[in-house]
């Protein structure tokens, strides 16, 4: 028996400041419900640029706290308004001091679910991460939403095999991995890594990268985000590489049973034998 539900992704590119960056979103959300979408992930850092290609202390301004900030509470109300689940990958303030690239998780009826908080972080030239985010410290959190159990990987995290099992471990039937990429370096990792981990731990993944170049460096943001089901076919076209595109997909999650019977990756695994990969 077929279990699908509409899910939805938005890339976009950098306005210029914050209000009318979030006035984007809202607008997005507004289309994507209209569209039946039942759960809509933005890309990181979703309402400002991407500042870290610079290190700059200006940019800790963007930080604020997670529930109780202005931004969480009003996409709270938003998704009430429309019944759609959000993912907002944003700029946290624990404390001063204490920031975090965290994700907030919004249910359908506005309820604050929790968050998840980026366990690696970069620090390379165009991506100095360090200077602005700790490590986070969440584990890796399933949510369980109106649409089903959701997980989130923020962008360099896919690169790390380990989160994306823990979160299948922990019953994720989709994962969401907002991003910041660049073209160069890591394109042809792109349409590799998150359709190979779909496979690897059995669950659909939604792949979302912001479009453009920005102010503060010569990273040229390449989109192309997609949807991809645990057998690594992506479920309709990927997004432009350079427009502004929200991608609306329906996702059988039926699909994931079909597959785990096939395929006993959980039954198989053998973590007796896994101790060294933990051993710093």
């Amino acid at each position: 028996m077929s279990r699908v539900i509409r899910a939805a992704v938005f890339q976009t590119a950098w306005t210029g400041d914050k209000e009318s960056m979030i006035q984007v979103h809202e607008q997005a959300a507004r289309d994507a419900a209209a569209q039946g979408a039942q759960v809509l992930c933005f890309q990181e850092l979703f309402y400002g640029p991407y500042f870290c290609q610079v290190q700059d202390p200006e940019f800790y301004a963007y930080a604020e706290r997670i529930p109780d900030g202005p931004i969480v509470q009003r996409f709270r109300l938003l998704a009430r308004e429309l019944g759609l689940v959000l993912v907002l990958p944003m700029y946290e303030e624990e404390q001063p001091g204490v920031l975090y690239n965290t994700a907030a998780v919004i249910d359908a009826d506005g309820t604050y679910l929790g968050k998840y908080r980026k366990t690696h972080i970069p620090q390379v030239k165009g991506f100095w991460e360090k200077f602005y985010f700790r490590p986070g410290n969440s584990g890796w959190p399933v949510f369980d939403t109106a649409v089903g159990k959701v997980g989130v990987y923020i962008c360099y995290d896919r690169h790390f095999p380990e989160g994306w099992r823990a979160l299948g471990l922990a019953g994720a039937e989709l994962v969401f991995n907002p991003s910041a990429t660049s073209r160069g370096l890591s394109g042809y990792l792109w349409q590799l890594e998150q359709p190979a981990a779909a496979v690897a731990n059995e669950y659909f993944v939604g792949a979302i990268n912001r479009v453009g170049a920005e102010e503060y460096g010569d990273n040229d943001f390449y989109g192309t985000s997609y949807f991809v089901d645990p057998e690594a076919r992506f479920v309709g076209e990927p997004a432009s590489d350079k427009e502004t595109e929200l991608v609306v997909r329906d996702l059988d999650l039926a699909k994931l049973r079909e597959v785990r019977d096939r395929w006993q990756f959980y039954r198989d695994r053998a973590p007796g034998a896994y101790g060294p990969l933990t051993a710093p």
